[in-house]
C-alpha cells in the first residue's frame, strides 16, 4: 500500500450531486467512534488485517506486526523481525500468517499460536500487498518495485510461480470458486486477473472512470469488486467480466477498501480523515449512506465481519514547517508513543 501523507482535509460538502440519495457530508449514520487502542512507538505503518476466527487484529508497524485481541481491545503480543513490513495475510485454518517484509524482499511464515517465525521465503523487490488463497492453499506476495507476484505454498513455503505484472501492484482479492485472484495495478489504472491454476495473468481490466486504485475488496456472493481510487472515487466492478457498473465520490487520499457481506456495506478509508460508507443496494447500484469523520492520516483500515466493527491506524504528528523555495516537502514525523488504533461500530 502507498505510504504517504495526505495534506488536504476533506471539505464539508463533497460533490454529492451524483449520489442520488441526497446524503450530505457529515450526515448521521449507524457508524460512530467506539474507542481507541493505544499501541505506542513512532514507526510507520501500513496494512491491518483481522482474523475473525482467531479474534485477533494484526497491525504492521515498522519492523514488527502488533497483535491485538479484538474481544478485549488490548495488545497481546508482536511478531518480530519483519523489516519494513507492509502487512500480514492470515490462514486461519492453518494457524499461519504471512508477512510482506518490504525492506528485505522476503515473506515471513509465522505460527499464529506462538507468534514465532517458522521460515522466510524470498520474493521480488518490495513485497507489499499479500493474500492467502484458500482454494489452493497458496500465498501471493505482490512485489511493488518488482512489478510481479511471488506465489508459494502456504504449508511448505515452496515457491511455485513468479508472475510478471504490467505495473506496480497494490491490494489483492480472491474468488476461490472462480479460481481467480485480482490485483490493482496502480500506475496502469487497471485490474490484473490471475488464474490460480496456471498462475498466469488472463485479463487486464481498465477501471475508468477510476484512476490509480489502491484498496480492493470483494463481494463473493454478487461477484463485485470495490476499488478505492486515487481520483477520489469508489468503483464497483463486475468480477466476472471487468465491467464497471457503478461509481461514487469519496475523500482525498484513499488507501484501504473493505466490504461487509453481512450488511452489504462497502468502506473507503481516506487520509483526509473520513471513511465513505456505501450500500450495495443491488449488484448494479451503490449508494452513499454515511461519511464518517475519523482522524487525519487514518487511511489504512480493516473490518471484522462478526461484529461489523472497522479498525483504522493513525498517530499524532509534529507540526510541519513550510519548506523553503525549491526544497522538497519532508515526510511528517509521528510523535513518539502516539500510534493508536481507532475503533468504529454500530449500536
Amino acid at each position: 500500500m502507498r505510504i504517504k501523507s495526505c495534506w488536504l482535509v476533506v471539505c464539508l460538502a463533497l460533490s454529492l450531486s451524483g449520489f442520488g440519495s441526497g446524503v450530505l457530508a457529515g450526515a448521521p449514520g449507524p457508524y460512530h467512534f467506539l474507542k481507541k487502542i493505544p499501541v505506542g512507538g513512532d514507526e510507520w505503518w501500513d496494512y491491518l488485517s483481522v482474523d475473525a476466527a482467531g479474534r485477533r487484529l494484526y497491525v504492521s508497524h515498522g519492523t514488527e506486526v502488533v497483535v491485538i485481541d479484538i474481544d478485549k481491545d488490548a495488545v497481546v503480543g508482536a511478531i518480530a523481525d519483519t523489516p519494513g513490513v507492509h502487512g500480514l495475510a492470515v490462514a486461519s485454518e492453518l494457524k499461519r500468517g504471512f508477512s510482506s517484509n518490504g525492506r528485505e524482499n522476503k515473506a515471513s511464515i509465522v505460527d499464529l499460536e506462538n507468534l514465532k517465525t517458522l521460515s522466510k521465503v524470498d520474493t521480488g523487490q518490495n513485497p507489499d500487498g499479500m493474500l492467502y488463497e484458500p482454494g489452493r492453499q497458496e500465498v501471493y506476495m505482490f512485489n511493488g518495485r518488482g512489478k510481479s507476484a511471488t506465489v508459494f505454498e502456504a504449508v511448505s513455503g515452496k515457491v511455485v510461480a513468479t508472475i510478471p505484472l504490467s505495473g506496480k501492484p497494490e491490494f489483492p482479492a480472491s474468488d476461490p470458486l472462480a479460481r481467480r485472484v485480482y490485483d490493482n495495478i496502480e500506475d496502469k489504472s487497471e485490474v490484473a486477473v490471475i488464474d490460480t491454476g496456471t498462475h498466469e495473468v488472463v485479463a487486464a481490466w481498465p477501471i475508468a472512470p477510476g484512476e490509480e486504485a489502491s484498496g480492493m475488496a470483494i463481494d463473493l456472493a454478487h461477484h463485485r469488486l470495490f476499488l478505492g481510487c486515487g481520483n477520489k472515487m469508489m468503483v464497483m466492478m463486475d468480477s466476472s467480466n471487468g465491467k464497471v457498473v457503478a461509481s461514487l465520490p469519496i475523500g482525498e487520499g484513499v488507501d484501504a477498501t473493505a466490504f461487509d457481506p453481512g450488511t452489504q456495506l462497502a468502506f473507503a478509508s481516506c487520509g483526509s480523515g473520513t471513511v465513505t460508507i456505501a450500500k450495495e443496494e443491488s449488484p448494479d447500484k451503490l449508494t452513499v449512506v454515511q461519511i464518517l469523520a475519523t482522524e487525519p492520516r487514518a487511511r489504512t483500515m480493516t473490518l471484522d465481519p462478526q461484529t461489523h466493527k472497522i479498525y483504522l491506524a493513525t498517530a499524532k504528528f509534529e507540526a510541519q514547517r513550510e519548506p523553503t523555495a525549491g526544497a522538497p516537502r519532508q515526510r511528517p514525523k509521528a510523535i513518539p508513543g502516539s500510534f493508536k488504533i481507532l475503533v468504529y461500530g454500530m449500536d
